[in-house]
C-alpha cells in the first residue's frame, strides 16, 4: 500500500438509514475520523398503513449531511480515495428517463397491498400447489410496490423508465448512471436470490410483477465500480468530482461486514429499528423454507437472516409512550436518554420478575403467521415501567435466539460468538442481557457506524487497497467490549425461553384468530 508522501488516504461512507442519513469519513485502519449526520423524518402517511417520502428529500439531507462533515473535519478532500453508499433496504422510487422522481418513495415499512390479478401461466400454477407455496408467492404477488402503482397509478407506471431502489436512485443522483448493487437487492423484485442477479426470462417473478427487464439498473457486485461523481453531484455534495463511487450493500448487509462477521460460526445481531441475526455463506441456504438469504456485501455471499420486523422501534415505542420523564431529565443533565433508560434496565432483575414479552407485533407472513399479534404475560403488582422495558429486550432477544436456533438446525452448524450492532449495542445492559440470553460471548464491534464501516471496506477492496475482503476485513474491523454471560441468569433464561417463551406462540395462537375475527384487526 502506497503511502503517497505519507499524506493519509481516506473513504468516504454514505449511509442513508430508515432515521437518518450519514456523510462518514474512514481511514484505512477503520478508524471512524468524521460523521455528518442529519436526522430524517422517516416517512409520512396520507393514508392508514401507507409510509411515503418524498424521493429529493433524501437528497437533500445527503447533501446536507455532507456538508456537515466536510465543516466538522476541515480535511484536505483530496485525500479521498473513493466512496461508497449504503441505504435502508426495500424502499422503492418510480423515475422517469432523468431520474426525476414519479411519485413519491414507498418505504419497505409501507403496508398496502395490491389486488391479486389472475393466476401465473404455464407449469408454475400447479408446481406451487404442489409444494404448498401458493400463499407465499400470493403474499409477494400482493406486496409488490410495482402492482400497486400498475393497478393504482397506471399512468404513473406507463410512465416510468426506472423502477429503483433507493440506493439506485442515489447513484443515478451520485454518478447519472442507471445502476445498482446485486448487495443491495432486498425488495419484491424480480431478482434471482440464488444466482445473485436478474431472474432469468422464464423465471415466474416476471409474471408475477408489473416490472419489465429494461425499467431495472444494471447490477455490479460489490467492490466493483459503479461510476464516477458528478460535477454537478460535486456542486451539491462537495464530493469531489471524479472520485469513483464503489458497490457495496445494503445497510444490514455492511453491518454484518463492518462487524467483522466473515465465517457461519459467528452471527450479527442487529438491534435497528428492524432486529435481525444474520450470518454470512458461501452457499444458499433458506433458512424458512421459500424465503431466500439476501446478497452478501461481500461477492457471491448469502447472508441468512432472521428478522424481528419492528425490533428496536418497540424501545421507541416505549420512549414515546411512557419514557418522558428519561427524555427530560437526561436534557437537563446533558446527557444521551438511553443511559438514563440503562439504569432503568439495571434497576430490574433478570426475567424481569416473570414479565415475558413476545414481540410479534407486525404480522408475518410464514413466521409468525399472518394472525400473530405481541403479547405480554405475568403481570403482578410489583410490576413498574421498567420491568415493562426490560421484558421488551428480553423478549427481542428471546425472538432473536429462537431465529438462531432455527439457523443452527437449517445449516447444521452451531454458532459460537455474537457481534452487536445497530442502536441497542450501545447500551451495556441490552449487550449484557443478550449474553445472558443466548448463552454466548457477545462482542462489540470497535465502531458503532458498522453499516458505514461495511460499505468502506467494499470500497478499499474495489479500490485495491486491500487484495481481497478478508484482508481488509483483518485490517479495518476490531472487536470492542465483550459481554461474557452469567451462570445464574443464563440459567433463569434458560428456563424462562424453554418453557414460557417458546409456548407463547402455539398457546395464544387460537386467541389472536379470534381477536382478528372479532375486530378485523390486522385485516
Amino acid at each position: 500500500m502506497d503511502n503517497h508522501n505519507n499524506k493519509r488516504d481516506y473513504l468516504l461512507a454514505i449511509d442513508n438509514g430508515t432515521q437518518s442519513v450519514r456523510a462518514l469519513l474512514f481511514d484505512l485502519q477503520g478508524n471512524l475520523i468524521g460523521k455528518g449526520k442529519v436526522e430524517l423524518e422517516a416517512y409520512y402517511s396520507t393514508q392508514p398503513g401507507w409510509a411515503e417520502q418524498d424521493p429529493d428529500y433524501y437528497w437533500a439531507k445527503l447533501g446536507e449531511a455532507c456538508q456537515i462533515l466536510w465543516q466538522q473535519t476541515g480535511i484536505d478532500r483530496s485525500q479521498i480515495r473513493g466512496v461508497s453508499l449504503t441505504t435502508q433496504r426495500g424502499t422503492l422510487i418510480n423515475v422517469d428517463a432523468q431520474g426525476r422522481a414519479l411519485r413519491p418513495a414507498i418505504l419497505w415499512l409501507d403496508q398496502r397491498q395490491a389486488e391479486i390479478e389472475g393466476k401465473l401461466k404455464g407449469p408454475w400454477s400447479w408446481l406451487f400447489k404442489l409444494i404448498g407455496a401458493e400463499a407465499t408467492v400470493d403474499y409477494f404477488r400482493a406486496q409488490a410496490e410495482a402492482n400497486w402503482v400498475a393497478q393504482k397509478q397506471p399512468e404513473i407506471w406507463a410512465a416510468t423508465d426506472k423502477f429503483l431502489l433507493l440506493s439506485g436512485f442515489l447513484t443515478h443522483r451520485l454518478t447519472g448512471h442507471f445502476v445498482d448493487s446485486v448487495g443491495c437487492c432486498v425488495a419484491y423484485l424480480p431478482f434471482d436470490y440464488k444466482r445473485l442477479r436478474w431472474a432469468a426470462p422464464s423465471d415466474w417473478k416476471w409474471q408475477a410483477l408489473a416490472v419489465r427487464r429494461e425499467q431495472l439498473p444494471t447490477l455490479h457486485k460489490p467492490g466493483e465500480t459503479l461510476g464516477r461523481i458528478t460535477a454537478e453531484a460535486s456542486r451539491h455534495t462537495g464530493i469531489p468530482e471524479g472520485l469513483p463511487l464503489i458497490a457495496a450493500g445494503a445497510d444490514k448487509a455492511c453491518e454484518v461486514l463492518g462487524s467483522g462477521v466473515q465465517d457461519s460460526t459467528t452471527a450479527c445481531v442487529s438491534y435497528g429499528t428492524t432486529a435481525t441475526i444474520t450470518t454470512t455463506r458461501s452457499r444458499y441456504l433458506e433458512v424458512v423454507p421459500l424465503i431466500p438469504p439476501y446478497p452478501a456485501a461481500v461477492p457471491d455471499h448469502y447472508n441468512c437472516e432472521v428478522m424481528i420486523f419492528r425490533g428496536y422501534w418497540m424501545v421507541s415505542w416505549f420512549k414515546q409512550q411512557f419514557g418522558l420523564r428519561e427524555v427530560q431529565q437526561a436534557a437537563q443533565q446533558g446527557l444521551e436518554p438511553e443511559q438514563l433508560f440503562d439504569a432503568l434496565v439495571q434497576a430490574v432483575p433478570p426475567g424481569s420478575m416473570g414479565l415475558t414479552l413476545q414481540p410479534y407485533w407486525s404480522p408475518g407472513i410464514r413466521e409468525p403467521g399472518m394472525e400473530a399479534k405481541g403479547a405480554m404475560i405475568g403481570f403482578g403488582d410489583v410490576h413498574t415501567r421498567a420491568h415493562i422495558y426490560r421484558a421488551i429486550l428480553e423478549g427481542l432477544a428471546y425472538a432473536l435466539r429462537q431465529g438462531m436456533e432455527r439457523m443452527e438446525k437449517r445449516s447444521k452448524l452451531k454458532i459460537t460468538r455474537l457481534r452487536v450492532a445497530g442502536g441497542g449495542s450501545q447500551s451495556d445492559a441490552a449487550m449484557q442481557l443478550t449474553a445472558d440470553i443466548f448463552g454466548l460471548p457477545v462482542e462489540r464491534p470497535h465502531v458503532y457506524e458498522a453499516s458505514g464501516l461495511g460499505a468502506v471496506i467494499a470500497c478499499a477492496v474495489g479500490l485495491g487497497l486491500y487484495p481481497d475482503f478478508s484482508t481488509a476485513i483483518s485490517a479495518m474491523t476490531r472487536v470492542g467490549a465483550v459481554f461474557e454471560p452469567q451462570p445464574q441468569a443464563r440459567q433463569m433464561y434458560q428456563r424462562l425461553y424453554s418453557q414460557v417463551y417458546l409456548r407463547m406462540y402455539r398457546q395464544l395462537k387460537p386467541l389472536y384468530q379470534s381477536i382478528r375475527e372479532i375486530t378485523g384487526y390486522p385485516a
